[in-house]
């Protein structure tokens, strides 16, 4: 008779510092693997970032690069999901500061997941309501908008988002502060049934009508500041 332990073989998954220290190793398999666990939450935090599909998935393949080449100088002094996040949204911060001089930011059609498939239907109203959003979104300083993107549509906490984007937690919520009012002026529009205003004004909206919820998006783990 058997006791104890686990009768079927398998052993617990490496964690992801584990699947690090083996891709530096040598392991050839380790860094694919820690992608496979966390891309998904890295596309869609690039996306919201940047506003667009193309751009985005660039920022990731660059960051991820990057990250591959870098994973001997890591310290463990934050998470692993941490340290890529960081990389994949200074990737992004980058491209949008390369633009800037461009007036206008193109924004993602949302035909497609981050794995390829079309997304369920929305009603017309709701996907009309979230492309305004993400207008709106889209035109907040980069800074603000990347701020955010984690706390608001990734739902991260602020002391998380503050380890992600290397400021304080001040900043962050500093940053929340004022990308949320800007979004509520540009979204003032869904509560009171007006004509929409200039969306650069920006402010905190949900994807339904009201103006005082969180920004819409997937993920969304419920943490607030």
């Amino acid at each position: 008779m058997t006791t104890g332990g686990d009768s079927s073989g398998a052993g617990p998954e490496p964690s992801d510092a584990e699947l690090l220290r083996a891709h530096v190793d040598g392991d050839t398999q380790a860094f694919n693997e820690l992608v496979r666990r966390h891309r998904d939450r890295l596309w869609a935090v690039a996306l919201r970032t940047i506003g667009d599909r193309e751009e985005a998935a660039d920022a990731v393949q660059d960051a991820l690069l990057s990250a591959h080449r870098a994973a001997a100088r890591f310290r463990g002094e934050s998470a692993v999901t941490t340290w890529l996040h960081r990389i994949v949204v200074n990737s992004c911060l980058d491209r949008i500061r390369r633009r800037q001089a461009h007036p206008t930011v193109p924004l993602p059609d949302g035909s497609h997941t981050a794995g390829g498939g079309p997304e369920p239907a929305a009603p017309v109203q709701d996907h009309d309501t979230a492309l305004v959003v993400r207008a709106a979104l889209a035109n907040l300083p980069a800074e603000q908008r990347a701020a955010l993107v984690l706390v608001d549509v990734q739902g991260y906490a602020v002391v998380e988002a503050a380890e992600i984007l290397g400021v304080a937690e001040g900043t962050i919520k500093s940053r929340c502060a004022r990308g949320r009012a800007r979004l509520a002026l540009a979204l003032k529009h869904l509560k009171d049934g007006s004509e929409p205003g200039n969306p650069s004004a920006g402010g905190r909206v949900s994807s339904g009508s009201s103006a005082t919820g969180p920004v819409p998006g997937p993920g969304d783990r419920g943490e607030r500041p």
